[in-house]
């Protein structure tokens, strides 16, 4: 049985943005057109991969032509906040991106994963067609976002977790020190 297949040609927007608290947060792609609204669930990694692959993707572009103008990044935090109904049609296993110099628009296509479908027709996909500012911003947001997750210890560098971390630097004869929020306490 095929897959669901929806395409918004052009995107009216494209956003990313997450709900809970770092450590436990879900991540979210949503683009719009007219009033229709597609959310689909990712992991932090395939954001970063993915601003890593869009800022490569439109190097190669500007490369290829570089008489285009550069793409810009500008954005506000208000722009990327997510639109309700939050409801994902699926969660991406993989991305891949395209693009198309008459329109100068980039397609962005994002797949189901699936463990049961063998078969890629019998996965989801979402074909989104972005122009090039969208796409930067939406690769600039990415790393903001990642990069507001857990906390890193200031001690040895590790994360901490929603419940702290014992910190191997403060690990005592005595008693162990909790790190949380970047603060030391005893445990």
């Amino acid at each position: 049985m095929p897959g669901i297949e929806i395409e918004f040609h052009p995107v009216d927007d494209i956003i990313t943005n997450a709900i809970g608290r770092p450590g436990q947060r879900v991540f979210y792609i949503q683009a719009t057109k007219g009033g229709e609204l597609v959310s689909l669930l990712v992991e932090k990694i395939q954001l970063q991969a993915l601003a890593v692959a869009i800022e490569q993707f439109l190097a190669d572009i500007k490369k290829d032509h570089p008489d285009l103008e550069d793409a810009s990044s500008t954005y506000t935090e208000e722009d990327m906040q997510l639109k309700s109904p939050v409801e994902p049609l699926f969660r991406i296993g993989d991305f891949g991106l395209g693009y198309d110099l008459s329109e100068d628009m980039i397609i962005m296509v994002l797949r189901e994963v699936s463990v049961e479908a063998e078969d890629t027709e019998e996965r989801g996909v979402v074909r989104l067609w972005c122009n090039r500012n969208q796409l930067r911003r939406l690769a600039h947001w990415c790393v903001e976002l990642a990069d507001r997750g857990r906390p890193i210890c200031p001690l040895c560098g590790e994360v901490i977790g929603p419940k702290g971390h014992v910190c191997p630097k403060k690990n005592g004869h005595k008693k162990s020190q909790i790190i949380q929020d970047g603060q030391a306490g005893d445990s």
